[in-house]
């Protein structure tokens, strides 16, 4: 029989960092909620999660790696709009935001739950932020829960960890 592993949808004691764009803030706030009210009803602690707010979508890759570099957090969500307008300067922060979120998440082994909306028009933004199409916030927020769950499975228990620094540490002398 396959050995299956998936991540669940239990909070407690995971940390989270919430990175959100100012820009848009209409559409991004109710983002913000459906991610909160997620994870709080998942069982995240409120002292457990740190909500960041940025100037635009091109500013969450930075705090999101910021926030990587402190080792504090099991998962983050990243929140942001970006409504397309009559430059192609819409193409170059998406393309750019999505990619260095990506890697984010990539380099540092750690889950993002990505939120950052990329619309045509107002209308689909509203739709994605708790309109008929549901709240992309939340949906991010369990991303990134069900990851970090699914991640912390394949971590050495903490005994390995120390046994193989000791290990390392004697043979280096």
């Amino acid at each position: 029989m396959a050995h299956v592993k998936e991540g669940g949808l239990i909070g407690s004691g995971k940390r989270f960092g919430i990175i959100v764009s100012r820009f848009n803030e209409q559409i991004t706030k109710p983002l913000l909620e459906g991610a909160l009210n997620f994870l709080r009803r998942t069982g995240v602690s409120e002292s457990d999660i740190e909500v960041v707010w940025v100037p635009g979508a091109f500013e969450i890759p930075l705090a999101l790696k910021t926030l990587a570099d402190s080792n504090q957090f099991h998962a983050f969500v990243a929140l942001g709009c970006i409504v397309r307008g009559e430059t192609s300067n819409y193409e170059h922060i998406a393309q750019s935001t999505t990619d260095q979120i990506a890697r984010v998440s990539i380099d540092y082994r750690i889950p993002v739950g990505f939120g950052v909306l990329t619309v045509d028009s107002f209308e689909q933004a509203v739709n994605r932020a708790g309109g008929k199409f549901g709240n992309k916030g939340r949906e991010a927020a369990e991303s990134a829960l069900e990851m970090a769950n699914l991640i912390s499975q394949f971590e050495k228990p903490e005994s390995e960890k120390v046994l193989k620094s000791s290990v390392e540490r004697w043979s280096k002398q």
